[in-house]
């Protein structure tokens, strides 16, 4: 067995034991009760499934860039709508630059320091923030990532889109289809600190040296265009200049590969450098009527942020603590079990074609 189908396996497995783990926590009656999540005094421990609050809280969320980006807007329209449902206080802080760590510590300390009841963050650095969310959750306030992760012991629980593995494998598989599994590719990324960035193409980079059928393709760069839309347009071009072989460019973010695509609609090399990657049905729409695109992924963002805020709320109320094998349901029951580390799992995500991107309206 290779070593790409051995971390496959792995993967399939450790996913068992979670919802192992929650079979054997809801199996005895005679079980110690759950134990409390950090919380406010004023927060009321409620019944599971979750009904409406009876005492409102305040869960605030931080994107990781605030104004302009389809990606961010989605998903804090999703968080909002699952907040208020519940009766609470939805409120939305947070900077328009992807890079500007400090700006986002200087949102989420006045955050604290107001007393909200939970912090829904995308981190831009999985370092710069520690600092801040420790002091939130030392203060009682719980914290969840989103989309972009922290070091673990810096919040309670992250809302992953996907497993990294299920995400990245198909952008590979799909790119290396369209140019006949040989030539130069590139990568173009968000920031150079993004966690869930680095994440995904360190496992891009791991397909391409284990998988066979990859060994006619080479990466010859990654770059980054830290979410500027002008800064990844130009970035597409002097690809494109500096690498006259290059068949064919992955872009893991929305503003990335919206650039690029908008790049390679205009240029010669239409329909001949291949485009594949993350970005919303709403953005890439008019790229994959004209041909300039085949295929991209994403899953919801509306829905990694209704889970987010679900899970914030859920640790507000003491339902969940973040431990491993725990589990939440979501607005549409579906049930949800905390992995290793307090990661949760939105699921897989969709890939968008010309067969069915008109069915999505985000």
């Amino acid at each position: 067995m290779n070593n790409v189908m051995t971390r496959r396996t792995v993967s399939a497995l450790a996913a068992i034991v979670p919802l192992t783990l929650l079979t054997a926590a809801c199996g005895s009656e005679n079980e110690e009760p759950k134990s409390a999540a950090p919380t406010n005094p004023t927060t009321a421990r409620r019944g599971y499934p979750l009904d409406p609050i009876k005492t409102a809280m305040t869960i605030a969320f931080v994107p990781k860039q605030l104004g302009g980006n389809l990606y961010f807007a989605a998903a804090s329209k999703g968080g909002r709508e699952v907040v208020e449902k519940l009766g609470s206080t939805y409120k939305e802080v947070g900077t328009s630059d992807s890079t500007d760590t400090a700006g986002q510590v200087k949102y989420i300390n006045q955050l604290t320091d107001e007393g909200v009841d939970a912090i829904v963050v995308s981190a831009q650095d999985p370092d710069a923030l520690c600092g801040a969310l420790k002091h939130a959750m030392g203060k009682g306030i719980p914290v969840v990532t989103y989309d972009s992760d922290t070091r673990p012991e810096c919040r309670n629980a992250f809302v992953s889109p996907a497993d990294p593995d299920q995400l990245t494998f198909p952008m590979v598989l799909s790119l290396a289809q369209q140019i006949d599994y040989k030539g130069d590719i590139a990568i173009l990324s968000a920031s150079e600190s993004a966690t869930n960035q680095n994440n995904w193409i360190k496992y891009m980079k791991e397909d391409l040296d284990t998988d066979p059928r990859y060994s006619s393709i080479k990466l010859v760069t990654v770059v980054y265009g830290d979410d500027d839309s002008d800064k990844s347009y130009t970035l597409t071009g002097s690809l494109l200049k500096k690498y006259p072989n290059l068949k064919g460019i992955i872009a893991p973010t929305s503003v990335g590969i919206t650039s690029a695509a908008k790049y390679l609609s205009q240029s010669p090399s239409k329909g001949k450098v291949k485009l594949t990657g993350l970005g919303t049905p709403n953005g890439m729409r008019e790229y994959v009527k004209d041909g300039t695109v085949e295929s991209f992924e994403l899953w919801d963002p509306s829905e990694l942020g209704k889970l987010a805020a679900w899970t914030a709320e859920s640790l507000a109320s003491g339902q969940i603590t973040g431990r491993e094998g725990q589990g939440l349901r979501g607005m549409g029951g579906q049930l949800f079990v905390l992995g290793k580390n307090g990661v949760v799992n939105l699921g897989d995500p969709t890939a968008f074609t010309a067969k069915n991107i008109n069915k999505y309206n985000f």
